[in-house]
């Protein structure tokens, strides 16, 4: 009876071990694999660490108290009782964006079943109490265990990004004509990329970074596994989360040709301030030599006043550029404009995407391929087959607009105002915006106080968003009665099904926080 109990509570460790693993290397996956990010999710959930569910194990100390006072085998029992419980507890639920099993992962998980093995081995050799103990003790702190693994993993894993890396600058070199662009921003990024890759497929054999793989890995990445010789254009979409990161890409692709879509307040935790943001973006620009040009969105103040060495090019939707896109009328079936070029000559266009800002990043777009000897009239029909990126203002046949993958102050006005333009019941269903550092509640109190004029109806989801986004609604003199607010996303959609509807409803998702929020 005593080894049966023992197997089990030894099995019911290992059964808690993965259960929870799996999470916490999902959020460190969210988080880059960056131990001080982590650390920071860490210390900023910690109740998601703290709590009954997740500290049940340590009832297994105080089982030491049936040391002679019951049978040896009562101990073993009682903890695979708890690591069992705590095991389905925490099970793994289903998450937004799922962990993704890549090699770093299983490298990860072999680490981690080393301190697991550890630790098993001196609970199987030390006493029965002291053995449950121990092991309870292990089991209440899984996060600590996946952080820990992840430092011991870090020489390994540099040394085997950087072969990765030197594998796809020896692509690249064996590709000297091939035309690289990037394309950064604050917000705006994947849109740019996808719309010039689609303009410049009309005379070129066109590459882009698929999905948002928009770091120095998902890069190297694109280049080692998508790469052939008969394409003629790279598009690498750039992002960063602190200073050094696009510089780093830079090196990496050498682009001739850079896109700044625009720069706000975003990222702050990481960043820490509006400057540190704007001397990243520009990063881009810096890598531009004198046989290519950045491309600047000159209705974006922050871009518009930064000195560049660089050859530019600029375009605006509502400013004086080079580009200039003017003439818009801007419904809910999509946006008609014109562009004109620096020579006068000028075009109509007709687009299906949905909001203003897409004018803006189409001007980009087509300002680069005109550079690249793509007439205005040849861009006509490819401007109107252009289809909305996924989760990017993207109007869905039930009645719902989905711009749940990202938000920032000018993407969630714009949003809005897409919103106003249908004659409908109008419904905002959003958790705010996150990654604001110190303006994070007054952002969202802001973006409240311009939603009150936008929408018939608020679902804001989140106790913790919720706040600010709910005073500037109330400041805007939003209905009271016409504000909900959800723990969950799922709960938020229950109350929009909920409402009265006496006409047509459209419904905005404006950002969907990622699981690690």
């Amino acid at each position: 009876m005593e080894l049966a109990m023992k197997l089990w509570m030894a099995a019911a460790a290992v059964l808690n071990t993965i259960a929870q693993a799996v999470y916490f290397t999902h959020m460190l996956q969210l988080n880059s694999y960056r131990p001080e990010r982590y650390k920071k999710w860490c210390a900023d959930n910690d109740g998601k660490l703290v709590n009954v569910r997740r500290l049940l194990p340590f009832v297994c100390v105080l089982l030491l108290w049936l040391r002679g006072r019951a049978p040896t085998w009562t101990m073993f029992a009682g903890g695979g009782i708890l690591l069992t419980v705590t095991a389905l507890l925490n099970w793994p639920k289903k998450a937004k964006k799922p962990l993704v099993y890549t090699a770093r992962v299983w490298r990860a998980f072999a680490t981690q079943g080393l301190f697991l093995a550890a630790f098993l081995v001196i609970y199987w050799l030390w006493t029965p109490a002291r053995g449950v103990g121990l092991l309870g003790l292990y089991n209440c702190v899984i996060w600590l265990w996946v952080g820990l693994a992840n430092r011991v993993n870090t020489p390994v894993e540099n040394r085997i990004a950087a072969g990765f890396v030197a594998d796809a600058r020896r692509r690249l070199a064996a590709h000297p004509d091939l035309l690289v662009i990037g394309v950064t921003g604050s917000y705006g990024k994947t849109s740019v990329k996808n719309f010039l890759a689609a303009l410049l497929a009309v005379r070129y054999n066109v590459l882009m970074t698929p999905g948002s793989y928009n770091t120095t890995m998902g890069v190297v990445r694109t280049v080692r596994e998508m790469l052939r010789p008969t394409h003629q254009v790279f598009i690498a979409e750039m992002g960063a989360k602190q200073p050094g990161d696009i510089r780093e890409i830079c090196e990496l692709v050498s682009p001739r040709y850079g896109v700044i879509t625009s720069i706000g307040e975003q990222h702050l935790e990481t960043f820490g301030t509006i400057d540190a943001i704007i001397d990243t973006k520009f990063e881009l620009a810096d890598s531009i030599g004198t046989d290519g040009a950045v491309f600047l969105n000159y209705d974006n103040e922050y871009i518009r006043s930064r000195q560049v060495v660089a050859p530019t090019v600029t375009y605006a939707a509502y400013g004086q550029a080079d580009y200039t896109a003017s003439d818009m009328t801007v419904d809910c079936h999509g946006c008609q404009f014109t562009l004109t070029a620096p020579d006068g000559e000028s075009c109509r266009y007709t687009t299906r995407l949905l909001g203003a800002h897409n004018i803006q990043n189409l001007a980009g777009c087509m300002a680069l391929a005109h550079r690249l000897g793509i007439s205005l009239k040849e861009m006509v029909y490819p401007v109107r087959m252009l289809h909305p990126v996924e989760h990017r203002l993207q109007l869905l046949p039930n009645g719902y607009i989905d711009d749940a993958y990202n938000s920032n102050p000018a993407g969630f006005r714009s949003a809005l105002d897409t919103l106003a333009a249908f004659d409908a019941q109008r419904v905002l269903v959003t958790p705010g915006m996150v990654e604001l550092g110190d303006r994070q509640h007054a952002l969202n109190r802001e973006l409240g106080v311009y939603a009150a004029t936008r929408c018939d109806y608020a679902v804001l989801v989140g106790l913790r968003q919720a706040p600010p986004l709910k005073e500037g609604l109330l400041e805007g003199g939003f209905p009271p009665d016409k504000v909900f607010i959800a723990a969950t996303l799922q709960e938020g959609l229950e109350m929009v099904r909920a409402l009265p509807q006496a006409q047509q409803r459209i419904v905005l998702l404006e950002n969907d926080l990622p699981d690690n929020f």
